[in-house]
This record gives structure tokens, C-alpha cells and sequence, in this order.
């Protein structure tokens, strides 16, 4: 990729997806092969004034000799130095860039209890500190780039110098980079777009929303009292505007973890934790899934649903137009920052406070108490199709639709 492109998307990242400020420390998250791109995004933090950036660099092929080789006993051994970390970090107000890089099912040969001691270990001792980007207490934004493996996943029937430049070519349109705009100027038109689907979603204060499609899909989803539909960027608590996901195509809100009832048929396979999980569906009753299965990896879901009790309730709904840029190319990423950009989707895990009146300003117990959910996990999952039906039911019973064959028609 030419170094054009790639500086380009490196200022989007750093000045509109987490949008540094003057003084402010920057906290880059990046894979060691990605170097280059790294690099570029150091100098536009610091052009754009930030006081510090640090990077922290992986490695998914020495992670996987690790749970490879490692024990349970010393994989589920957090240092107390990766806490004091986090807490200096969230003490200068720091905000937060990801860049993903991963390949999907790279863990699939790994023993699931190594998988799954060392996440929830890790979890456990970083929940104090999770509060911060969930609440948006400060700023932070997912990226990608492509690998070879990820791009040959995705593109198996290329070689592999065609599946990289076909995968570029596709994140860089789904995050609105070219060689002719300014992807600033469409990326503000774009959260203004998401913000208008979302006012008018506000405006009905809709009880609940109505899923069905062809797939079986047939679930109600109670939305909590007072909720707010979130699209595009947000707000930090210091009036800080910034895009979280890069790309994003999503309007979402927070359903109440009691009340949502009936089936829900996945659309799209799901990569968590290593491995890639397909076909796979889950049952509600009263908020918990009582039943679920999967064609391939359903070990991983018992896996992501025993990790705590809110595991098994929802934190998330979200609506996307299946006419939409990412859906339209018709591409299985394998990465649910994408493929959930392509779909409508649910997250099981914990809810975001902004999506409820007051809701930033609530401990846990009084999100609860107004029907959000709590967990160490947020786990989205794919299930919009093109002829998906989604109809928003008033506190007084009467309906109205909102998604037509897929698509937004209000």
C-alpha cells in the first residue's frame, strides 16, 4: 500500500476515530508486523499535539506459543506490573487506538481451558478499569490492517499478494479512505447520517423491537425505560467527540437483560477467542439463553457463556441497513468489526451506559436495577438479513415498522 493511503488513514485514526488532544498521552495497541503504519500514526499524534504516545506492541504467533507451551497455572498469572499499567494510564486521562491485525481460528488447536482460564483470569483482574472505555470515560478507537493469513482466509481462492491488496482495498472502502477525499469531511456527513436514524429512534421511545426472518429468527427484545439509540461517534464527559469503531454502520441501544424472549439464528460465523464458531443459534426466555448449538466450535460458546452470569443475558442490540457499504460487498471478514457493520447484530455481555438516561453516572447496581447488564464479557454476534423485519412495539401495543426487507423505512 502506498505510504499516501497509509498516512492518510493514520491521521483519520489518530485525529477523528480517538482524536488526541493537546497534552493528552496516546496508548497504541498494534502488532509488531505493522510497524510501518505504527510509525505514522506516532507522528500524527504528536503533530496533532498529544504530550506522550506509547506503544504497545504483539504478537499473535508468539501469544500462540504461549498457550502452546505456557500451564493453565502460569497463563492465568496477570502481573500486578500490566494493572499499574492501566491505572497510570486512565490516570493521565489517556485515550486509546487498537489496531487489529489477528488471524481468524489461528487458536483453533489449542486447548480451550488454557483459552478460556487465562481470558477470564485476565478479565477478573482488569474489571476495575473496564468502566473506563466503557464509559466512555475517555477516548478510544478500533482500527484494522490486513495480514497475509487473514486476507487468504477471506480471499482463499487468491494468491496471496492479490488476497492483501483485495483486503486493503476493502477496509479502505468501508472506512471511507481514498486517494481523492478528505475522509474527515465524510466521516462527519456519515455520524451525522447515523444520528438522524437515531433521533427519529428516540423520538418513538419504542418498548421493544420485533425480530423475524427466514432463518427462524423470532425474538422480541424489550429495550430498557429512558434508553437512548447511540449512532456514530461519541462524547466523553469532557465534551470530546470521538468514533470508537472505524468503520461503523450501526445505531444501537441497551435491551433489559430480563426480557427478551424467543430464537435468534446467527447470519454470519463469529471469531472469538481463537476460533471461528458456525451456525449457530441461541433461545431466550426472561433475558437468559436457556438453549443454544453450533455446527462447528460450539465448545467456544460454552466457553462464553459460563463465564459469568451476565454472559447469558443481552448488553447490546443494534440495527443495520443490509443495504449498507460493508454489507454491499458481500465479504465474510471474519472480524466482528466488520461483519458486525454488515448486519444487524446482539452483543452478549455487558451494556453501555450511554445507551440509558443517566446512565454514565450509575454504578453497576443501578444499571441493573434499570435493567442493564453486567459482565466481564461484550461479545457481538451477526444475525440481520436481507429480508429481515424488525418492528418497534409502543408502551400502548400499537407498532410500527422499522426495518423493511433489511433495510431502515422510517
Amino acid at each position: 500500500m502506498n505510504e499516501n493511503i497509509l498516512r492518510k488513514y493514520a491521521s483519520l485514526a489518530v485525529r477523528k476515530g480517538a482524536n488526541v488532544q493537546k497534552g493528552q498521552l496516546l496508548v497504541i495497541n498494534a502488532s509488531v508486523f505493522d510497524a510501518r503504519f505504527v510509525e505514522y500514526c506516532v507522528e500524527e499524534a504528536y503533530k496533532a499535539g498529544a504530550g506522550a504516545v506509547s506503544v504497545q506492541w504483539s504478537d499473535e504467533n508468539v501469544s500462540h506459543m504461549h498457550y502452546q507451551y505456557m500451564t493453565v497455572e502460569e497463563l492465568s498469572n496477570v502481573p500486578d506490573y500490566n494493572v499499574e499499567r492501566i491505572k497510570y494510564e486512565h490516570g493521565r486521562k489517556a485515550c486509546y487506538l487498537n489496531i487489529s491485525s489477528s488471524t481468524p481460528g489461528l487458536m483453533s488447536d489449542i486447548d480451550p481451558q488454557k483459552m478460556q482460564a487465562s481470558r477470564i483470569a485476565g478479565m477478573k483482574k482488569m474489571a476495575p478499569y473496564m468502566s473506563y472505555t466503557m464509559n466512555n470515560e475517555g477516548q478510544w478507537c478500533v482500527i484494522a490492517l490486513p495480514n497475509p493469513k487473514w486476507a487468504m482466509k477471506v480471499f482463499p481462492d487468491k494468491n496471496e499478494e492479490d488476497a492483501v491488496k483485495a483486503l486493503w482495498d476493502a477496509i479502505l472502502l468501508s472506512v471511507r479512505v481514498r486517494e481523492d477525499n478528505d475522509p474527515v469531511e465524510e466521516w462527519e456527513r456519515h455520524d451525522a447520517e447515523l444520528m438522524k436514524h437515531c433521533d427519529i429512534l428516540n423520538e418513538h421511545q419504542f418498548r421493544a423491537v420485533h425480530f423475524r426472518n427466514e432463518k427462524g429468527t423470532d425474538l422480541t427484545v424489550n429495550l430498557v425505560k429512558d434508553h437512548i439509540w447511540v449512532g456514530g461517534g461519541c462524547t466523553t464527559p469532557e465534551g470530546v467527540f470521538f468514533n470508537p469503531n472505524m468503520p461503523t454502520e450501526e445505531c444501537f441501544c441497551m435491551p433489559d437483560r430480563n426480557n427478551v424472549n424467543g430464537k435468534v439464528y446467527a447470519s454470519k460465523p463469529l471469531s472469538y477467542s481463537g476460533r471461528v464458531i458456525e451456525d449457530f443459534w441461541f433461545e431466550f426466555k426472561d433475558g437468559i439463553v436457556v438453549d443454544y448449538g453450533a455446527t462447528k466450535h460450539k465448545d467456544a460458546l460454552d466457553e462464553l457463556l459460563n463465564t459469568d452470569e451476565g454472559s447469558r443475558h443481552l448488553g447490546e442490540v443494534a440495527l443495520i441497513s443490509y443495504d449498507s457499504p460493508i454489507s454491499n460487498l458481500n465479504i465474510l471478514f471474519y472480524n466482528t468489526l466488520f461483519d458486525e457493520n454488515a448486519s444487524c447484530h446482539l452483543a452478549l455481555g455487558r451494556c453501555y451506559p450511554e445507551n440509558v438516561k443517566g446512565g454514565i453516572e450509575m454504578n453497576e447496581e443501578e444499571l441493573k436495577k434499570v435493567g442493564g447488564n453486567s459482565s466481564m464479557n461484550h461479545v457481538d454476534f451477526m444475525f440481520g438479513t436481507s429480508d429481515m423485519t424488525v418492528t418497534g412495539i409502543k408502551e400502548d401495543g400499537s407498532e410500527v415498522e422499522v426495518f423493511h426487507n433489511g433495510n431502515f423505512c422510517i
